[in-house]
């Protein structure tokens, strides 16, 4: 974003903490808790203004929102605050209560517990209770626009090659080229630590890419990290034994998780790679560590049989 429409938030924010009439006594500036090509989220006290993506869809957005505020989310989805919307330089702005988030240096207290358990419960609501037309959660749109993103960075082939060949093993609804088969259930679509915030109890935030899809997806990360071996078995079994002890939909209730979360994580693995590919070649810096742990593990993908499930490799 501009400094201006970054401004403008700030305003805007502000006035939706107070009013517009009403002087700020607040003991802390406003402050920007993120700036990214996919929306600008700006703080003022307790209200939280987000300036969504230029191209967020609004109709789909409303829907979502409506999902979001509905009884049925209650202790799951953070709601959103009764403040009317508005735009600024095109782009649609909704408004949040903050909720204090995980902190990334207490990597011990990350609560994987309450995401297994959230995803749960999210999973299990009735979508035809719930106002709609629901879109589809855009998991795997996200993923393909991971490639077209590396792809346009114009990468070394030695580092987009495992990347592309992963990516070509994937069936056609995880490229975003067709749906995804099976029941379709409601999902969050980008789940990952920072998108669990504590207001009262932990719950889910960021709604962007919320709809129907295959719920296996919402896992598919934490999947990917062990697989790939960035997160620990201990972590992963947290995580996997929290969600399925809250009757999740996405595994088998006492079987191997992993054919159900094969595809969603190899997605997750490659999209993941793409986008730190895409950032490594922008600002001309050699890949860190754990990126390299992802291309790694993208050429094991490609290795595999393709008729066969990956398992995980670590």
């Amino acid at each position: 974003m501009t400094s201006s429409v970054t401004r403008a938030l700030t305003a805007t924010v502000r006035a939706a903490a107070h009013g517009p009439h009403r002087e700020c006594a607040c003991p802390a500036p406003p402050t920007v808790l993120a700036d990214r090509d996919d929306g600008t989220v700006v703080r003022h006290g307790g209200t939280v203004a987000k300036a969504h993506a230029p191209d967020a869809d609004r109709g789909q957005l409303a829907a979502r929102l409506a999902v979001a505020a509905h009884p049925a989310l209650n202790g799951v989805l953070l709601a959103p605050l009764d403040v009317p919307g508005t735009e600024l330089d095109g782009r649609a702005v909704t408004f949040w209560p903050y909720g204090t988030p995980v902190d990334p240096d207490a990597p011990e207290a990350a609560p994987w517990e309450e995401a297994g358990t959230l995803l749960a419960r999210l999973h299990a609501v009735p979508v035809d209770t719930l106002p709609g037309p629901l879109p589809p959660m855009r998991g795997p749109h996200k993923a393909a626009l991971a490639l077209t993103r590396m792809r346009r960075a114009r990468p070394h082939q030695d580092l987009a090659a495992p990347v592309e060949r992963a990516w070509s093993t994937l069936p056609p609804w995880a490229r975003a080229e067709s749906s995804a088969p099976g029941p379709q259930r409601l999902c969050h679509g980008d789940l990952h630590l920072g998108q669990l915030v504590r207001h009262g109890d932990w719950l889910l935030i960021d709604v962007d890419d919320l709809g129907l899809g295959d719920p296996a997806w919402d896992l598919a990360r934490p999947a990917a990290w062990y697989a790939a071996g960035l997160l620990t078995p201990e972590e992963w079994l947290r995580f996997i034994d929290a969600y399925r002890a809250a009757h999740g939909p996405a595994v088998p209730a006492d079987a191997d998780p992993w054919p159900a979360l094969d595809v969603p994580a190899r997605a997750l693995t490659v999209q993941t790679a793409a986008q730190a590919i895409a950032k490594s070649t922008v600002a001309q810096r050699p890949l860190d560590e754990i990126e390299l742990a992802l291309v790694e593990a993208c050429d094991r993908i490609a290795a595999l049989p393709r008729e066969l499930p990956a398992e995980p490799a670590k």
